[in-house]
């Protein structure tokens, strides 16, 4: 009874807060301009009354007081004090005064005065974070946010420098792929909807919720060490500076893809629309499964009648058909709040969005191509060769919870998150081939459906002891992911002047379950002490983490076989009810079915992680102007694995596949040339491991492409040449990084910087064209490699060329990067075997994975808080990364390269109404109208394509109102 008195207090308190307070609130942050640190214990005074507060451990102050007009004075021990006149005080309404920065106190100096509208929504935290910080790193305050007004994280990141973003939702650092860049949430490892990415889906954050984006390019000993690009930290807001609800809605059309009457789909199950099947696509049968044998030798005994049990529980639907298309559209509501009770101050964050895009690839082309055994010609002989149109239709549904608990030494906080994610494609491609004796041409039909789920929790508590200058922080997250594939349908038939056939030269139709089941726990604990040495402030900083992850994954497939039936090329014909076996009667004709998951199944492993880590690093001014941090981390990284190979003669029972004891330095120097200009230095050691699936004998096949992923444990060898492309033995890879910037600061956010970095690969892992098994792609350490790259950054305000361009800006970066992988002897051996006349083969190539240039560049308008342009915040955004391998050739398969894709954009939006509650905004995507190509590169040869899609412009018009 206690307790439910207690939680009946809590609830009463707090609805007494909402609804009868007619008190306001003062509140904001204080932080050290010398060192970009928010400072604790820090006193809040009202001038003229007994009312003050003190901030917490986050620097953070909330202060209740009767609406008016006040003035405030900040003051700290050894800093100068800060007044701040004129605040206003509205009843049941939070003035914020953000990001309030302490100078240190010196004799010369007065009292500084600044008035509290000067400091409404600047990044001044985030640039003296930057500034200070003595790790290289870039990114984009809350403020920031608001002021560019994108919807969600993935969007804004475009304008970071060195950072491009990849279908709209992964981001990757300076040119690296996904390999090389790393995803945490509140400051822990957080898996995506796709477990076999290092980054998470950006856009599924709206920037509503977010207080900060950062992103670390050099390493430090508390960060994971499996990045080198760098780590993306996405902070969400705990305590919402004042009481915010929001709801939007946005619509989006593409002329290609919306309102398309060729728009291809086909029949799925009720609950599509909220991107989980219903068990429309459940698989007829995962044992007691007979063989085909054995039910024609007892066609009417106990086997024969299961075999046509489950013939007959197979979804009928094979065949895309047309359907017109529906636009885009989004729904999203977020909440959140801060109150006191007691000494307690409670804050909430809520949110949840829902999208369903859709898009349509008209004559989306897919290629495969090789080089002739006559080197004489140049010339890239098609091998296979497939156009058509398909359908996308894309469903994410996203829901946050977040509860925060604090007093002025302790915080704790409580997070869950939610993803459901469902896909459904539709396609039907013309299909023709040429290899290897084999001469055909016909069609396919393809069906897919894939459905993830993402269940995460994180519960956390920081703890300071800020007179005696300790802090502790630790952190726990499950997570809780599924990926299936329900019944992917595949039907390809050979046609001969109208004439319809399948069979061993298409291939057979196939019916294929994936399912995946992920979880991971992480945890991790960091422990901080603040010195003195050489009378000034240093810090010592140490800690562990622990992580372990398990994942089950099982393919099953089903091929169709069709036997002495005369087909009309539909392929819903194969699963009608007269053309099941036996046909008519007669047990020798009729569909059929072979699965060959029973009994023994290579594709079905398990694998487990165990990750523990210890780290210890210290921070400290060694002379005058110079800053370092200086830190060790160790990982002791184990993975094991369960399956077998595809033949079984090679079968591993939780055996070790993967065991690494590492050790990562981490230096970092920052040097004051002045206040406002620094010059930075770091040196690092990283790694990159390869991932459950890479270290596997697993076999993945996507019907769209055609294309098969490889598992790197498969070794890849030309029996009759006696040649072993590959030998199985994948292994992790080391990188050591170097990193040097001068940057400068000059006052309203503006910035210069520019920096040089090297990277050095040992083992690096790239996709490679698989010799013996023909369209497959496999991961494998390659000869060791290296890159050396420059960034410039340049944030401009217009002001200087007028008074009337105030409220213009301009940002631009650039990275350059120059990459080489040192080929080994196979493959340098392959690539001379298989060069053309005239063609010199050198010892290096272009590194996979590595962009050689990135360019982002904007130029925006903010109306500023007065007048008739108040709340109009619009730019143009332009986005091009360089063409990059993507895939390494080998013998007569040439290397596949990404083309350009210029990326322009616009953005506009506009706050209106009363306190300005409405926002209307409107964005076009891909002005350009480009288009996403892959081509096969070789000497002296026209670019043929590998992969041609055009996704068109899309407008979007968006609809918000704040509470």
């Amino acid at each position: 009874m206690r307790g439910l008195k207690l939680v009946f207090t809590v609830l009463t308190l707090f609805f007494t807060t909402l609804v009868f307070g007619q008190k306001g609130f003062v509140r904001g942050s204080v932080f050290d301009g010398k060192t970009g640190e928010f400072l604790p214990g820090v006193t809040i005074f009202v001038e003229g009354t007994t009312l003050g507060t003190i901030t917490d451990l986050d620097g953070k102050f909330n202060l209740s007081i009767d609406p008016g007009t006040y003035q405030l004075r900040v003051s700290f021990i050894s800093y100068e004090t800060l007044h701040i006149d004129d605040v206003i005080v509205e009843p049941g309404e939070a003035t914020v005064l953000d990001n309030l920065k302490l100078e240190e106190a010196t004799i010369q100096l007065e009292e500084a005065v600044v008035t509290a509208s000067y400091l409404r929504n600047t990044e001044t935290a985030m640039l003296t974070m930057k500034k200070k910080s003595v790790t290289v790193l870039d990114g984009i305050s809350s403020a920031g946010l608001k002021k560019i007004g994108d919807s969600d994280a993935a969007s804004s990141m475009k304008r970071v420098t060195g950072v491009s973003v990849e279908g709209g939702k992964y981001v990757f650092v300076r040119g690296l792929g996904d390999r090389y860049t790393k995803t945490m949430l509140n400051g822990l490892d957080i898996p995506g909807l796709d477990p076999d990415r290092n980054t998470i889906q950006m856009d599924i954050f709206p920037t509503s919720i977010i207080d900060n984006l950062v992103v670390n390019k050099s390493f430090s000993a508390e960060l994971p060490a499996d990045f080198t690009g760098g780590v993306i930290n996405i902070s969400i807001k705990d305590f919402p500076e004042s009481k915010k609800a929001n709801i939007s809605m946005s619509a989006g059309y593409n002329s290609s893809s919306h309102f398309n009457s060729n728009y291809l789909t086909y029949e799925g199950g009720d609950t599509d629309w909220l991107g989980f099947d219903d068990g429309t696509r459940d698989i007829p049968a995962t044992e007691n499964i007979p063989f085909f044998t054995d039910a024609i030798s007892h066609p009417e005994g106990t086997d024969g009648q299961r075999y046509r049990e489950i013939l007959q529980n197979f979804d009928p639907n094979m065949a895309a058909v047309k359907e017109k298309s529906f636009m885009d559209y989004s729904f999203g509501a977020s909440l959140g709040n801060q109150f006191e009770i007691g000494k307690y101050t409670l804050g909430y964050t809520l949110s949840a969005s829902y999208k369903n895009n859709t898009d349509f690839y008209e004559n989306a082309e897919y290629g495969r191509y090789g080089l002739l055994s006559d080197a004489d010609v140049t010339e890239m002989e098609v091998r296979e060769h497939q156009t058509g149109n398909y359908g996308v239709n894309n469903v994410l549904l996203s829901g946050l919870a977040g509860l925060a608990l604090k007093t002025k030494r302790a915080k704790y906080r409580l997070y869950v998150l939610h993803l459901q994610n469902g896909e459904s494609q539709a396609g039907i491609f013309n299909y023709a081939k040429s290899n290897q004796g084999t001469e055909f041409s016909g069609f396919q039909h393809n069906l897919q459906y894939s459905q993830r789920a993402l269940s995460n929790l994180l519960l956390d508590g920081k703890y300071s002891f800020y007179e005696k200058g300790w802090e502790l922080e630790w952190k726990f997250s499950p997570t809780f992911s599924s990926i299936e594939d329900p019944d992917i349908r595949f039907t390809r038939y050979l046609d001969r002047n109208g004439n319809y056939s399948i069979g061993t030269e298409v291939g057979f139709p196939e019916r294929i379950w994936r399912e995946l089941e992920e979880v991971n726990y992480a945890g991790v604990i960091h422990v901080t002490k603040d010195f003195k040495f050489n009378d000034e402030d240093a810090k010592l900083k140490f800690g562990g983490a622990y992580t372990y992850k398990e994942r089950d994954f099982i393919i099953r497939k089903y091929m169709i076989n069709v036997r002495d039936l005369s087909l009309t090329g539909d392929p819903d014909e194969l699963f009608k009810q007269d053309n099941l076996w036996p046909y008519n009667g007669d047990y020798s004709r009729g569909v059929t079915y072979d699965a060959s998951f029973v009994p023994n199944n290579p594709n079905q492993y398990n694998s487990n992680v165990n990750n523990v880590a210890g780290y210890a690093s210290v921070e400290l001014n060694p002379i005058k102007r110079l800053k370092a941090i200086v830190g060790l981390r160790v990982e002791s990284y184990t993975q094991h694995y369960t399956g077998q190979n595809q033949l079984g003669t090679i079968v591993l029972d939780n055996e070790e596949v993967l065991n690494d004891l590492d050790f990562f330095p981490a230096l970092n120097f920052i040097y004051s040339l002045s206040e406002n200009q620094n010059l930075r230095f770091s040196y690092s050691k990283t790694i990159a491991r390869p991932s459950f699936k890479e270290l596997s004998y697993a076999e993945i096949y996507d019907p769209v492409s055609g294309r098969t992923f490889v598992g790197g444990l498969f070794r890849d060898a030309d029996d009759i040449a006696g040649v072993e492309y590959w030998d199985g033995n994948l292994t992790s890879t080391d990188i050591h990084n170097f990193d040097f910037r001068w940057e400068l600061f000059y006052g309203m956010g503006q910035t210069v910087s520019a920096g040089v970095f090297y990277k050095k690969f040992r083992n690096p892992i790239e996709m490679v064209q698989y010799f013996t098994l023909v369209g497959s792609f496999q991961p494998r350490n390659v000869g060791d490699g290296e890159v050396v790259g420059a960034e410039i950054e340049l944030r401009q305000s217009l002001q200087p060329l007028s008074e009337k361009l105030k409220n213009f800006n301009f940002n631009f970066n650039y990275t350059y990067t120059h990459s080489q992988i040192e080929l080994s002897s196979t493959e340098y051996q392959s690539r001379l075997d298989n060069a053309r006349t005239g063609q010199s083969v050198g010892k290096y190539r272009d590194m996979a994975g590595q962009a050689p240039y990135i360019i982002n560049a904007g130029f925006a308008y903010d109306g500023g808080e007065q007048g008739f342009w108040n709340g109009l915040e619009a730019g143009v955004y332009y986005n091009v990364q360089g063409q990059t391998l993507q895939y390494v050739g080998i013998v007569d398969r040439p290397d596949i390269y990404t083309v350009p894709f210029h990326s322009l954009n616009l953005n506009a939006s506009k706050s209106f109404g009363e306190k300005d509650h409405f926002q209307v905004g409107f964005k076009i995507d891909n002005i350009l109208n480009d288009k996403k190509e892959s081509v096969f590169k070789s000497y002296d040869a026209g670019n043929q394509y590998f992969e041609r899609l055009s996704p068109g412009t899309t407008f979007q018009f968006k609809l918000g109102y704040s509470f």
